[in-house]
């Protein structure tokens, strides 16, 4: 008589390769996933820039007028303590308008590159980055 207890060889292959694919499948979606709950940084921290951008500018009424001009992220207050996955700034700066800029420099978000400015407007410079 046969003893039939436990797998084949067959069998457990068989789900090895089951179970490998469904690897394949979702590892890359866990990351495009991770990378996507990273940007929250980028875009919590250029909203903090905005708001500091907004009150280094003299009102309407200052008799000097410089607006943005001479702001750095030191001046408005902006810095960030401990880790960060973004580099974070001004690229112009002038008396009406300016824009900051958020540069991945870590991991999965390496080289995604985020901006806003004076109108508050929020663009990522590559969209289709992790949208595949």
């Amino acid at each position: 008589m046969k003893d039939t207890n436990g797998f084949t060889l067959i069998e457990l292959l068989i789900t090895l390769a089951i179970l490998s694919i469904l690897a394949a499948i979702a590892f890359p979606n866990y990351l495009n996933y991770l990378a996507k709950a990273q940007q929250a940084e980028a875009k919590s921290n250029l909203g903090a820039i905005y708001v500091g951008m907004l009150s280094y500018r003299p009102p309407k009424s200052a008799k000097v007028m410089t607006g943005y001009e001479g702001a750095t992220l030191q001046k408005i207050g902006f810095e960030i303590n401990g880790a960060f996955r973004y580099r974070y700034t001004l690229v112009s700066v002038s008396v009406n308008t300016f824009k900051a800029r958020a540069n991945g420099i870590s991991g999965q978000i390496a080289g995604d590159v985020w901006e806003i400015d004076q109108d508050r407007e929020l663009v990522d410079l590559d969209p289709e980055r992790f949208n595949q």
